[in-house]
């Protein structure tokens, strides 16, 4: 089975920052797309950033110049680098990959990331 468990959500006060991690398990095929998503009350599920088999990247308007998203295929394991946080980042924040030879989505549970002071 395939696995994806996020790590790293928490509280934090504007301006500050937070590094989300997301374990993969499980076979997944080499050419896929990973990204962060996230959800806030009340608002529809929106793609945070994204990052291809091939180190390309792409990033919600939102949050360019301030998230990285970045991967260890060594680790098999996919981080968010979120800097100068603000409250309407608020989220549950959840792990993607799409495998395109089983033409799967795979989710995470989600971690709730709280930007307040």
């Amino acid at each position: 089975q395939v696995q994806l468990v996020e790590s790293g959500g928490g509280l934090v006060q504007p301006g500050g920052s937070l590094r989300l991690s997301c374990a993969v398990s499980g076979s997944i095929f080499s050419i896929n797309v990973m990204g962060w998503y996230r959800q806030a009350p009340g608002k529809e599920r929106e793609l945070v950033a994204g990052i291809t088999s091939s180190g390309t990247t792409n990033y919600a308007d939102s949050v360019k110049g301030r998230f990285t998203i970045s991967k260890d295929n060594g680790k098999n394991t996919v981080y968010l680098q979120m800097n100068s946080l603000k409250p309407e980042d608020t989220a549950v924040y959840y792990c993607n990959i799409y495998d395109i030879l089983k033409r799967l989505n795979f989710w995470g549970k989600g971690t709730l990331v709280t930007v307040s002071s």
